[in-house]
C-alpha cells in the first residue's frame, strides 16, 4: 500500500465515525486553541507593559530614598533611610555635567474644587523639567514655567477627567481652583492619554514641587527623577549620582539608583516567564486531548479486528498495519490542530480590533509549538493502538476474537 492509500483508509475509518471523530477533533483543538491565545496574552502582558515603561524614555534614572537591599544582623532586615531626599539634593544633582533634565517629585492626596464641586484627586509637585521626563502631552495651554526649585506659584496644570468633572463644557484655562487651602490658577490641560505605569494621568493635578511641599507640610521628596545626556551616559551618570547624594548625606550611600534599562530588562524576564508558565499549563490540554487520541484508536483496533485480519491474511506486513493505524492518529491530531489555529487567529483577530488599549500579540513559537505537541501526542498515543493492531494473530482476527 502506498502513502496516498494509507491516508484514503483513515479518511474512511474517520468518516464512519463521524460522533467520535469529532469529539476528538474538538478536544483537540480547544487544546491547541489554548496554548496560542494564552501564549499571545502573556506576549501582549509582556508587550503592553514595556511600552508603558519606554513611555518614559531611554535616558531615565529615578533616585529613590532608602536602600533596596537588606541590612543583615537582627531583625528588621530592610534597609534604613537616615536621611530623606530634599531640593537641596535635586539642585545639587541637576548640576552635574551627566544629568541633562532634573524633576523632583512630591506627591500626596488632596481634593481640588471648583465652584462647590470638588474630588479627590492625586497631586504630584514637580517642576517643569517632569513633562519632558514623563513625555506627557498637553491638550490645552502650557506646563508648569521653568524656574527656582523653591519658588511656590500658584498655577496648575489638570488631567482631563479632573477637568471634565470640576468644569463640564466650560473652558478650564485661566480659572482659579482650590487645591487643599490653597488658590492656583489652571495654565494647562493634559491630553488624553489612559493610565500610565498605574496612574491615571486624566485624575492628577500638577503643581510646583515647592507648593505641593507647603501643602503637604513635608520637605521630603518622594522620587528625583533623572534625564541622562544619552543611553550610553546611564552608567556614569547613575556612578555620579550615587556620588553626590553620598556627599551630601555624610557618607551615606542610603539612595537605590534605578535606570530604565533594568526596569525593561526585569519585566521583561519575569512576563516572559509567565508566558511560558501559562502556555505549559495549556500545553497539558493537548496531553489530554492526546490520551483521547489514544482511547478513541483503541476503540477502533476492536471494532475493525476483523478488517486487521484480513489485511494480514492478504500478506500486509506488521509495518503497513502500524502504518495505517497511526496514520489516522495523525489525521485526527492535524484536523484538530488545524481548527485549533482557526479558532485561535479568529478570537485575536476580532479582540484586536475591538480592543484598542490592549493588544494580543502571538509569538511566533507559540503555533509552532502547538502543532509540534499534537503531532507528538498524535504518534506517541496512537501507538499502543497501532501496535496492538499489527499484533493480531490474523486467524484469530478473522474469527473476530
Amino acid at each position: 500500500m502506498r502513502l496516498d492509500d494509507d491516508l484514503r483508509f483513515g479518511l474512511r475509518s474517520l468518516a464512519a465515525n463521524r460522533t467520535r471523530t469529532w469529539l476528538t477533533v474538538l478536544a483537540m483543538g480547544l487544546g491547541t486553541a489554548a496554548v496560542i491565545l494564552l501564549s499571545g496574552l502573556g506576549e501582549g502582558a509582556r508587550h503592553y507593559v514595556l511600552d508603558k515603561f519606554t513611555q518614559l524614555g531611554t535616558h531615565l534614572l529615578i533616585v529613590i530614598p532608602g536602600r533596596n537591599e537588606t541590612t543583615g544582623g537582627a531583625p528588621p532586615l530592610l534597609g534604613q533611610t537616615p536621611r530623606d531626599l530634599t531640593l537641596d539634593d535635586a539642585g545639587a544633582l541637576g548640576r552635574s555635567r551627566l544629568v541633562k533634565r532634573i524633576a523632583p517629585v512630591s506627591v500626596g492626596s488632596a481634593p481640588v474644587s471648583y465652584q462647590g464641586l470638588e474630588r479627590e484627586v492625586t497631586v504630584v509637585g514637580t517642576t517643569s523639567e517632569y513633562q519632558w521626563v514623563r513625555n506627557l502631552e498637553l491638550a490645552e495651554g502650557r506646563f508648569l514655567p521653568p524656574g527656582d526649585l523653591e519658588r511656590a506659584r500658584p498655577v496648575a496644570v489638570l488631567g482631563q477627567k479632573l477637568v471634565r468633572e470640576l468644569f463640564g463644557r466650560r473652558p478650564a484655562l485661566g480659572e482659579w481652583v482650590r487645591i487643599g487651602d490653597r488658590r492656583v490658577r489652571v495654565i494647562g490641560v493634559l491630553a488624553s492619554v489612559g493610565e500610565s505605569l498605574g496612574q491615571d494621568l486624566g485624575d492628577l493635578a500638577i503643581i510646583p514641587v515647592a507648593s505641593a511641599q507647603a501643602l503637604f507640610d513635608s520637605p521630603a521628596l518622594f522620587r528625583i527623577l533623572v534625564g541622562a545626556p544619552s543611553r550610553s551616559a546611564l552608567p556614569a551618570a547613575k556612578e555620579a549620582i550615587r556620588q553626590i547624594i553620598k556627599t551630601r548625606h555624610e557618607g551615606e550611600d542610603d539612595v537605590t539608583i534605578i535606570t530604565q534599562d533594568a526596569m525593561l530588562s526585569t519585566f521583561d524576564r519575569i512576563l516572559h516567564t509567565l508566558t511560558l508558565a501559562v502556555t505549559g499549563i495549556a500545553a497539558i490540554s493537548l496531553t489530554v486531548a492526546g490520551v483521547l487520541i489514544m482511547n478513541v484508536m483503541l476503540v477502533a483496533v476492536s471494532q475493525r479486528t476483523a478488517e486487521v485480519g484480513l489485511l494480514k491474511a492478504l500478506g500486509a506486513p506488521r509495518r503497513q498495519i502500524l502504518g495505517l493505524f497511526l496514520t489516522e492518529a495523525l489525521l485526527l491530531a492535524l484536523a484538530g490542530t488545524g481548527s485549533g489555529l482557526l479558532l485561535a487567529f479568529g478570537v485575536v483577530a476580532v479582540f484586536n480590533r475591538q480592543i484598542e488599549a490592549f493588544k494580543i500579540v502571538v509569538p511566533l513559537w507559540a503555533p509552532l509549538a502547538a502543532i509540534g505537541v499534537a503531532l507528538l501526542a498524535g504518534i506517541v498515543f496512537g501507538l499502543l493502538p497501532a501496535m496492538r493492531a499489527a499484533r493480531l494473530d490474523p486467524v484469530a482476527a478473522l474469527a473476530d476474537r
